[in-house]
């Protein structure tokens, strides 16, 4: 398992390949691919359990992810590939023709660690209690996790998968919503507002975690603190709160950089923002 100071470092790596890879194809979704980086990064090394060596669509005995708000792919795919599941030197091809990164995550093409399409807003919670559901019948023990976006809230499918999984006692999922506040249109309260998320999914009969999703050992220990409550009868929900284009100053806090891309000279602003590594 990578310490923190590792996970920090991959952090910035995956943020420079997410402005990278929209750039160089001038289409995607940097602004909250962005903001979910800690998260996809302390999951995917420190949290759960997987052989990326050895993907299959089944899992058996292994610990599943599911992108709802399969838009921000750009974020998915780094973190696969930093992981091992497909190499590096992959990451270029984003979005162009023939690739095996489509601009929402699709499993045609056979990409390790894709093993649902998705992108159609509100559909990834059921596919999520679906999996988790099958674990249980075939006593594994493993975990389902699944990240949806805050504005994805809005479709009613959600709450109709939020009560199921509740009314069911499905508890080997560890669901998350990235609460950045925007969304394509302009700000989530602006659009159709939410109201109370905690109080909402309480009163659908799951539990619920708060974590700053900007600070990379709270979400690691609250990960790991939504673990050790699985088993219990009730599925967990995470509210994560993020920051749209977190990293990037001139794309944070703004619904404007949900799905355009950067020209070549707010490319090098960003890259200049963001430590250099070693790698791509």
């Amino acid at each position: 398992m990578a310490e923190l100071a590792d996970l920090k470092t991959l952090a910035t790596q995956v943020r420079r390949d997410i402005v990278r890879m929209v750039h160089g194809c001038q289409s995607g979704h940097p602004g909250g691919s962005l903001g979910c980086v800690e998260f996809m990064v302390a999951l995917y090394g420190k949290v759960m359990h997987y052989d990326a060596a050895n993907f299959d669509m089944d899992g058996k005995n292994e610990d599943l992810f599911f992108l709802s708000n399969g838009h921000i792919s750009p974020v998915w795919y780094s973190v696969l590939a930093r992981n091992g599941f497909f190499p590096v030197s992959e990451l270029s091809t984003f979005r162009k023709l023939n690739t095996r990164l489509q601009g929402h995550p699709t499993t045609h093409e056979g990409l390790p660690g894709v093993r649902v399409a998705s992108g159609s807003l509100g559909q990834g919670l059921s596919v999520a209690l679906g999996a988790a559901q099958a674990k249980k019948l075939n006593n594994d023990k493993s975990i389902v996790f699944s990240l949806h976006g805050d504005g994805e809230l809005q479709e009613g499918q959600i709450w109709e998968a939020a009560m199921y999984g509740a009314a069911h006692k499905v508890d080997n999922i560890i669901s998350t919503v990235d609460v950045n506040g925007q969304q394509i249109d302009g700000s989530t309260d602006q659009v159709l507002p939410m109201g109370n998320l905690r109080a909402k999914f309480e009163a659908f009969g799951w539990e619920v975690l708060d974590m700053d999703g900007s600070d990379m050992n709270e979400v690691v220990n609250t990960l790991l603190k939504a673990k050790t409550m699985t088993g219990k009868g009730k599925p967990i929900l995470i509210l994560m709160q993020t920051i749209m284009g977190n990293g990037v100053d001139f794309m944070m806090h703004t619904h404007k950089w949900h799905g355009i891309a950067p020209n070549d000279e707010q490319l090098q602003k960003a890259l200049e923002q963001l430590q250099e590594t070693n790698d791509y």
